[in-house]
């Protein structure tokens, strides 16, 4: 799903928000809310060492560390700060709780039990996007408690839609898998440019040439992707003439030992350290 109309009024008529943390993943939604047409004035920044770009909005009304954000009622708190904080900085987020507030958690790694373990009887949503969530291309899944109503799911659901894709699970298991396969795979995607750029320059490309072919055609593939409504598998077969170059290629990739086999010991790597992580 993306952004919907009733979306963006969920956002015009929200109450205040708290943002605790605003760096990379923060400061994306950060944007993405304004982009949407969000009142800064409705928005309270928490950072220790916020960026220039987020000072810069100081100055169109966001309350950036304001000394008493506990006098507001916040309806909605999101929790974008490194999970190594979180110990120090969840008492001063459960101060911040009104009766009505939802909080969204996108810490890696931090359970909903550890997040009710310290924050009390609160209505929390945890979310994993990942890093394209700063051009406003992201997915995000997220899964709620117990606590969390339907107006709060649908806010909840707003916010996180501005900067991509979001999918809802009930089992919260599945975020460790969500984790390797959507919130670690842009590293994959990264590292299969970087790969396909040295093969071409190991065939006789220049460097610089080999770079700027395999960076177009990956980020051209995905758009593909993107855009078609054809399945990955048909996509390739499309591309794919019998006993030509691209065959040739997908003998090796596609071979026991191949692509296939790679990605999924990868992923269930980084799945199990997911779960290492989270206790």
């Amino acid at each position: 799903m993306t952004t919907t109309a009733q979306d963006r009024h969920r956002l015009e008529a929200l109450g205040p928000l708290a943002l605790v943390g605003a760096g990379k993943m923060g400061g994306a939604l950060l944007d993405g809310w304004l982009g949407l047409g969000l009142d800064p004035r409705k928005l309270t920044v928490l950072d220790p060492e916020p960026s220039e770009a987020v000072r810069a909005l100081a100055s169109k009304g966001v309350n950036l560390n304001p000394r008493k954000a506990a006098d507001d009622d916040f309806a909605a708190i999101v929790l974008a700060i490194k999970p190594q904080t979180a110990p120090d900085a969840l008492p001063t987020v459960k101060s911040l709780l009104a009766p009505g507030t939802v909080v969204i958690s996108i810490m890696a790694g931090r359970t909903l039990a550890f997040l009710e373990q310290n924050l009390g009887n609160a209505a929390i949503v945890r979310a994993m996007p990942n890093t394209p969530a700063a051009i406003g291309r992201g997915i995000t899944v997220a899964v709620a408690n117990a606590r969390v109503n339907a107006a709060q799911r649908a806010l909840a659901h707003a916010l996180l839609v501005a900067t991509g894709r979001v999918e809802w699970v009930g089992d919260e298991r599945l975020i460790d898998a969500v984790t390797a396969v959507s919130g670690s795979g842009p590293a994959y995607v990264f590292l299969l440019t970087e790969a396909l750029a040295k093969a071409g320059a190991a065939a006789g490309l220049p460097n610089e040439l080999a770079a700027t072919l395999a960076r177009e055609t990956v980020a051209g593939s995905g758009e593909l992707l993107h855009r078609s409504p054809l399945a990955a598998e048909i996509l390739r077969q499309n591309v794919t003439s019998p006993g030509g170059t691209t065959a040739a290629a997908l003998d090796i990739l596609m071979g026991r030992d191949g692509l296939e086999a790679l990605m999924t010991e990868a992923v269930a790597a980084a799945t199990k350290r997911s779960r290492d992580l989270a206790g």
